[in-house]
């Protein structure tokens, strides 16, 4: 079992997370609205434009999920179940943890979900 102190040490974590992702997508947007903005004459500049354009909106696409991710890391702190596996139960290791705070899976978990096997053992 987490102590309080550990728990508490993941939570500012993920809050420290949140609110970097935030700024980072508030930048996206800004950045965007400049491409669109800019009246590029030249085919380069034009798929220039479009490059960063959707780069930006990758970028904003991982930052979303990950946004997700930390809220219900917050929520399972809040719920008291913060650290363990949404899959099997299991105590998701500490280094994991370290790693990425917002980590659902324990690595077992985690690997068959990457590998498209997961759904059958979640509950």
């Amino acid at each position: 079992m987490m102590t309080k102190k550990k728990i508490e040490h993941y939570r500012r974590r993920l809050l420290e997370k949140r609110e970097e992702l935030l700024c980072a997508l508030d930048r996206h947007v800004h950045y965007g609205r400049e491409a669109d903005q800019d009246v590029a004459q030249d085919p380069a500049d034009k798929a220039s434009n479009s490059y960063l354009k959707e780069l930006l909106f990758s970028q904003s696409t991982s930052d979303r999920y990950i946004l997700a991710l930390i809220d219900e890391a917050l929520e399972r702190i809040a719920e008291g179940t913060y650290g363990i596996c949404v899959a099997c139960g299991a105590e998701i290791q500490p280094k994991r943890l370290e790693a990425v705070p917002w980590a659902r899976h324990c690595v077992t978990c985690q690997d068959l979900q990457e590998r498209g096997l997961l759904r059958e053992l979640e509950r």
